[in-house]
């Protein structure tokens, strides 16, 4: 006999639970993202001088993005008559965004380093965290 987990409902999803839920998608998203970034940087050759790509910035920034994203996410949920629509555009629009300066990169080389193996990897984990962190929120914090 198993005992079932609640899930939460809209009333439940205050500041301090977005914070919470992004936090823990992010602590989850960076340890997956630091497995891309050993495999970018190992096997598939990206360069350990490529900063993005080494566990400093990837477990600052991963978590930095899941609680930003937590944040909006309980915006939309808690105060929008149309949520689901509205994060049905939003989510893959921000995503898409989030992938400007990684093209950018790829256009200007500016950065020590780079290579398009070490790109493409970030490019890889912004796509997981998103899908970590979206299955987190819509978990802990439903639209319905």
């Amino acid at each position: 006999m198993t005992a079932a987990v609640p899930v939460a409902t809209r009333r439940d999803v205050g500041p301090g639970r977005a914070l919470v839920v992004g936090a823990a998608a992010g602590a989850v998203a960076a340890v997956a993202n630091i497995a891309v970034s050993a495999l970018a940087r190992g096997p598939l050759g990206a360069s350990d001088d490529f900063v993005p790509l080494t566990p400093g910035p990837v477990v600052l920034w991963t978590i930095v993005g899941a609680v930003v994203g937590a944040v909006g996410w309980r915006l939309v949920v808690t105060r929008s008559a149309r949520g689901r629509a509205v994060l049905a555009v939003l989510v893959p629009a921000v995503l898409v965004l989030s992938l400007v300066p990684d093209v950018a990169l790829l256009v200007t080389g500016s950065t020590p380093g780079q290579t398009t193996m070490g790109v493409a990897a970030l490019m890889v984990m912004h796509v997981l965290t998103a899908a970590i962190a979206v299955t987190a929120y819509r978990r802990a914090m439903p639209v319905d």
